[in-house]
């Protein structure tokens, strides 16, 4: 399987629609892999707070038609990073969306861990409730966002879910970038899954970004990684891993806890 994680930086002096045709592009670049990867809110910057609400657009907004032609004219399952999503019957949502290789929208994921401590993102925007995979011919992807890297228990449970490749779409800052390496490599490890973490790059709202995409095998191996720039990190990798190293190595098997309520005393 070949995966392409574009590590894009979102430069405030270029509007919305010149990087929506940008992004585009590159996607269309990736004709030959079996699934391309984008960064978190990369239509405004993950950290431009007062860009949410003037950017926000539906579902199947110009981002969801570019992105769905982008998908279709490379032949490629397209995880499409995430967007300002303006639901008309309630608040803003930091959503991802996954296509599939004729442009069909294959899914939807509004972000469960909204970050800011009681201001920004976890403020402005309304908080996902459900776990969503997409079932690709090579594998199973669980879908994940930024600040949900940092919540194991989200991952157990796209794994009880089926996933076996753990997708994650950040704009991680720079001054925690060992962290989002490290989380990378521990949700990898812990759930015998491959990771495909995207990141953004440069600055942005003031906020330097970590960039340091990374691709994990089931053992913890990086596979793959990008630098600091914008960069398109292409990394190919066998599936059936995550199968046999569960089978090698059954500590999924092992579990003793969060497989059912707790009984009353």
């Amino acid at each position: 399987m070949r995966a392409s994680v574009i590590q894009i930086a979102v430069d405030e002096g270029e509007s919305v629609e010149s990087r929506r045709r940008r992004v585009a592009s590159l996607v269309r670049e990736q004709a030959g892999a079996d699934l391309v990867v984008l960064p978190e809110l990369w239509t405004t910057g993950a950290f431009a707070y007062e860009e949410f609400g003037r950017e926000a657009e539906p579902l199947e907004g110009p981002t969801y038609e570019a992105m769905a032609k982008a998908a279709s004219d490379a032949g490629v399952w397209l995880h499409a990073g995430s967007i300002p999503e303006r639901d008309p019957d309630g608040p803003l949502y930091n959503t991802s969306l996954v296509f599939s290789p004729s442009g069909d929208l294959a899914a939807a994921y509004r972000k469960i861990h909204r970050f800011g401590f009681d201001k920004g993102e976890a403020v402005l925007m309304g908080a996902g409730a459900e776990l969503v995979t997409v079932r690709l011919p090579e594998t199973v992807l669980g879908l994940s966002t930024c600040y949900d890297l940092r919540f194991p228990e989200l991952f157990r449970g796209l794994v009880d879910a089926g996933a076996e490749t753990l997708v994650v779409s950040a704009g991680w800052p720079e001054r925690r970038r060992s962290h989002w390496t490290l989380l990378a490599q521990a949700r990898a490890v812990e759930n015998q899954s491959f990771v495909v973490a995207c990141g953004t790059a440069g600055t942005h709202a003031g906020v330097p970004q970590a960039g340091h995409s990374i691709v994990v095998d089931p053992w913890g191996e990086v596979l793959g990684r990008a630098g600091a720039d914008e960069e398109v990190l292409t990394v190919e990798f066998d599936p059936g891993k995550v199968a046999t190293t569960r089978e090698q190595f059954p500590a999924l098997k092992d579990r003793m806890l969060g497989l059912e309520p707790p009984r009353r005393p």
